[in-house]
């Protein structure tokens, strides 16, 4: 059964059914915003000729929200792409991502108890960095693809930091909503219900900054807004 599940003519058709599912839940939840001219900042300054890309942050556990954070608009916003794993569950997130309008560049990091199988995370970190220096905009879940849960890796401000590109943390949250039991309690929407929004930044990276500094001060703070987030729904 697993086997079928991961088979690419099911996944399409699954990934074709959750995509649609989303625009369903979408378009009937009503989102409250906070701290969003944080990002319409960025987004102001690319309209107006700022050639530099953006990375947008979110948990793992968010990812079937993390569309409505960024929509698309030719002109208006970066092109978004999303840093998506190689593996069959990647797949899935792949093509249901894609579906609903943001193509995939794909890879990971090496798994520490098995270093020397390839996860394509080099070629996925230069095919980044090249996407956001020609003004680019990349969604990275950077506790993902395996956590530990709500833990930034380094890999997020060290592609801030060559690149020099604003970094946007958003928090999500909604209700109803069916949490999975995964490493990443994945929250996937329901219809018909609330949800909220809540950004931070823009952070930069110097040259001369250490990433795993970054990572450990950066991630409570995804932390902070997904938390706010939730606290939103509460009131």
């Amino acid at each position: 059964m697993k086997k079928l599940f991961r088979s690419q003519g099911v996944q399409k058709v699954l990934a074709l059914i959750f995509a649609a599912w989303l625009r369903l839940c979408f378009a009937t939840m009503r989102w409250t915003r906070e701290g969003q001219e944080m990002a319409e900042g960025v987004w102001a300054a690319h309209r107006n000729g700022d050639p530099s890309g953006a990375i947008l942050c979110f948990w793992h556990g968010r990812i079937p929200l993390s569309p409505v954070s960024w929509p698309q608009a030719p002109g208006q916003r970066h092109d978004m792409r999303a840093l998506i794993s190689r593996s069959s569950d990647g797949e899935f997130i792949a093509l249901a991502m894609q579906s609903i309008g943001f193509p995939a560049i794909r890879g990971s990091s090496k798994k520490k108890s098995d270093p020397g199988k390839n996860k394509h995370g080099e070629q996925a970190f230069r095919d980044m960095i090249r996407w956001v220096k020609d003004g680019g905009g990349i969604a990275i879940t950077p506790d993902g693809p395996r956590g530990p849960h709500e833990v930034m890796q380094a890999g997020t401000p060290a592609l801030a930091r060559v690149t020099g590109a604003p970094v946007l943390l958003v928090g999500l949250a909604c209700r109803p909503a069916i949490r999975l039991g995964s490493w990443d309690a994945a929250m996937v929407p329901l219809p018909f219900g609330r949800a909220a929004m809540v950004w931070d930044g823009p952070l930069r990276a110097a040259r001369e900054d250490d990433p795993e500094a970054l990572a450990a001060e950066w991630g409570p703070r995804l932390s902070a807004v997904t938390r706010r987030a939730e606290a939103l729904l509460d009131s």
